[in-house]
């Protein structure tokens, strides 16, 4: 998606090889219009595929996932990692490894939430090992729910979650595929 690559250049900041710094536009402050057509790419290729709702991990995935879901009409499902006194009754849980932050922490989302039989699309901001999206699956699959796709604005293709998960037969369809990335430059597939 070129507007994004452009956002990215433009805006984005590696800090080293590893992370990529996009404040300025995804995960702090949000550019409403280059979101508004991320979510209308990600309906444009998983449109028509029977998805019951679209689900995302708090809190950057919130602004890609909130314009995807429009775009399809469909229910938002933002998955917990904070505990909360009102996060109670019947909850489905698992533990994530958290790339860029070097911790782990507890997804959690309410069994209310992703029902037997669902057909579910993850939209995430970013994807490098995929332990987040390995998170999600797991919830997925405790509920018996599937995930139908997972939608990615950022995928850092130098690590391996996009292999992982296609080894396994999912749709990882992601908008930019960061190549390589250094304090000189990032560079896309």
């Amino acid at each position: 998606m070129q507007m994004l690559k452009e956002a990215i250049l433009r805006q984005g900041r590696a800090i080293n090889q590893d992370v990529l710094l996009v404040d300025t536009f995804l995960n702090h402050q949000v550019d409403v219009a280059l979101m508004k057509a991320v979510g209308e790419e990600f309906a444009k290729h998983f449109g028509g595929r029977g998805f019951t709702r679209v689900v995302t991990i708090e809190s950057s995935g919130i602004a890609p996932a909130s314009f995807t879901a429009l775009a399809l009409g469909l229910p938002l499902v933002i998955m917990k990692k904070q505990t909360s006194r009102i996060l109670t009754g019947d909850l489905l849980h698992t533990q994530v490894r958290s790339f860029t932050k070097g911790t782990s922490y507890e997804l959690t989302v309410k069994r209310d939430f992703l029902q037997p039989g669902e057909n579910v699309l993850l939209i995430d901001d970013f994807l490098a090992s995929g332990e987040a999206a390995f998170g999600v699956l797991n919830l997925a699959q405790q509920a018996g729910a599937k995930v139908g796709g997972i939608g990615i604005v950022i995928e850092k293709a130098f690590q391996m979650g996009h292999q992982r998960l296609e080894e396994l037969g999912y749709d990882v369809y992601s908008l930019a595929r960061v190549k390589s990335m250094s304090e000189k430059g990032i560079e896309f597939l």
